[in-house]
């Protein structure tokens, strides 16, 4: 395997892999419907892309807010690291804008992965898209 790296995606540039990415993880196999998936934030938020190699197979994004969101790695890549890396490099990016709060909605499975990056569950359970998630919140002096 070939070293991961993430990097600022754009959105008109990067649309395709983007799409593709959310599409295979939430849409095909998570049976969210794509009008729930793509949304009027998704043109002003800033993307980040993972690659092996040349190869797109992870996304998320940043709001202006600090809110972090559709965190999404391809089957084949779980498990190697590549959430850690987009979610390093998206934490990065808000501090260096001075983000100094970050929240995201968490599918309840994945908050271990989020807490072990800093992030604090703030809220009940509940459902987003048919899917149990919760509310989490990670403040810039948390370690990444």
């Amino acid at each position: 395997m070939n070293r991961i790296s993430v990097r600022l995606a754009d959105w008109i540039k990067d649309n395709s892999d983007i799409r593709h990415i959310r599409d295979a993880v939430f849409v095909a196999e998570q049976h969210i419907p794509p009008e729930l998936e793509f949304d009027a934030e998704d043109p002003q938020a800033v993307h980040f892309l993972a690659l092996e190699g040349d190869y797109p197979i992870g996304t998320a994004r940043l709001l202006a807010d600090g809110t972090i969101g559709r965190i999404s790695v391809l089957k084949d890549w779980r498990g190697l690291k590549v959430g850690d890396a987009l979610m390093h490099a998206v934490i990065a990016e808000a501090q260096a804008r001075d983000l100094k709060q970050q929240t995201l909605s968490a599918q309840v499975h994945a908050t271990p992965f989020y807490e072990r990056l800093g992030f604090k569950v703030v809220s009940e359970e509940f459902l987003e898209a048919g899917i149990p998630h919760v509310e989490m919140v990670r403040e810039s002096c948390d370690l990444a």
